[in-house]
């Protein structure tokens, strides 16, 4: 059952801003995020967009400072050394992965660009629960008692096995005890389906792989969303 005041609607909005050195742009930045609004629920709706607005502020901080600063020392150096210079790139796109029944589930990639053969992705997510605007850890999905990261991993391991056999050569030959070290609570959102949990480029896969996903089915959870 649907509850008013515990549904979000999400408006995407952008925003852009190219930095300069010696008059000529040497990093751009884009960020996609979304707007929550709860109606009827303005803590809630407050509790996450401002936990959103803190990771934007961050990233904004990040690219401003550091990543400028090495697109500075990159243009130097291209202009030293007679090489080309490339501009850079900073990305930090948010996408919807679930809304419904109370939930409101997401994940941001960070993709940079600073230079070199290719660019880089680093992604994270985050899921609340609506009616509150509280933050879900992976645990909470579990009964108390309950070795989850096993569970979890079990299932990885099995579709990690599965994908392997369709195409060879995906992931790294020592997978298996790679999708254990690298496991992380917090790399996880939800779908209608399931629980989506990935690793990150070259935790378990070359680069050419790119983040890995895995999605467990929520009758193997023991769970499933609801308000």
């Amino acid at each position: 059952m649907k509850k008013p005041c515990c549904t979000a609607i999400v408006e995407m909005n952008e925003f852009k801003r190219n930095f300069r050195y010696n008059n000529s742009v040497i990093l751009t930045l884009n960020i996609k995020y979304p707007l929550i609004n709860i109606p009827h629920n303005k803590s809630a709706e407050d509790n996450i967009n401002n936990m959103i607005n803190m990771q934007i502020r961050e990233y904004y901080n990040y690219v401003s400072r550091t990543l400028y600063n090495n697109a500075i020392e990159y243009y130097h150096d291209s202009q030293t050394n007679n090489f080309p210079f490339h501009v850079n790139e900073a990305i930090m796109e948010y996408n919807i992965t679930y809304n419904d029944n109370c939930f409101l589930s997401l994940y941001k990639d960070k993709y940079e660009f600073t230079g070199g053969a290719h660019g880089s992705t680093i992604r994270s997510s985050d899921t609340w629960e609506t009616c509150q605007g509280t933050y879900i850890p992976m645990y909470c999905y579990f009964y108390r008692g309950t070795n989850y990261k096993n569970l979890l991993i079990n299932e990885i391991t099995k579709q990690a096995e599965q994908n392997l056999n369709q195409n060879p050569g995906i992931y790294f030959e020592d997978y298996k005890n790679l999708i254990i070290q690298n496991f992380n609570p917090d790399s996880y959102f939800l779908t209608p389906y399931g629980m989506n949990i990935y690793y990150q480029q070259y935790d378990i896969a070359p680069y050419s792989t790119g983040i890995v996903e895995f999605t467990i089915p929520y009758e193997i959870i023991g769970w499933y969303p609801s308000c």
